[in-house]
């Protein structure tokens, strides 16, 4: 791995922030360079959300992402905007619960993986998010999933330590999904 940019989308509330900074404690315990980048509208929950994640073995530049090796999008709205912005051969991982429309472009891989209903039917219902994480992890090899608990506990506050086998067990169910490559 020279450098993976990553972009992150979705609806405010669906954890898109929060999977971003998962990625980047992971990418730092792991000795590379990171950028972790926020962007949030000004309605919060339910507003539009994205997060740029740059991993690399060399100094990061920039923290902009405009054109994603990985994107991720949790809803239509960031399907149609960043589909195009991906590089060719660029990682495509919809939340197919959410989305209902294919990539449009033959020159990306997309992974379609309904997180939002597989949360559900796991008892997590807000963590489609680390699912998703899970999925990238597993198609990209962007860090190690075998001790992605370490990075995972960097992110998740003491305050809800309780949570933290639940964000694991969506990862390892995002990890182990099997979805045929489109």
């Amino acid at each position: 791995m020279a450098t993976v940019q990553i972009l992150i989308a979705g609806f405010g509330g669906q954890g898109v922030l929060f999977a971003g900074k998962c990625l980047a404690y992971k990418g730092l315990l792991e000795g590379k360079q990171v950028s972790w980048l926020p962007s949030y509208g000004p309605e919060m929950r339910g507003g539009t959300a994205n997060c740029s994640v740059i991993l690399s073995d060399t100094p990061v530049g920039s923290p902009i992402v405009s054109s994603p090796d990985v994107l991720t999008v949790m809803n239509l709205p960031s399907l149609e905007k960043y589909e195009h912005a991906a590089k060719k051969g660029a990682k495509i991982f919809i939340d197919s619960s959410m989305i209902e429309k294919q990539v449009s472009r033959t020159d990306v891989e997309a992974f379609y993986v309904p997180a939002t209903k597989m949360a559900g039917e796991l008892g997590l219902h807000t963590l489609a998010n680390m699912i998703l994480v899970g999925k990238m992890i597993r198609e990209t090899g962007m860090v190690r999933f075998d001790d992605f608990e370490e990075g995972l506990k960097k992110v998740v506050s003491a305050k809800h330590a309780d949570l933290l086998g639940a964000n694991l067990t969506a990862v390892k169910a995002g990890y182990e999904y099997f979805t045929e490559r489109k």
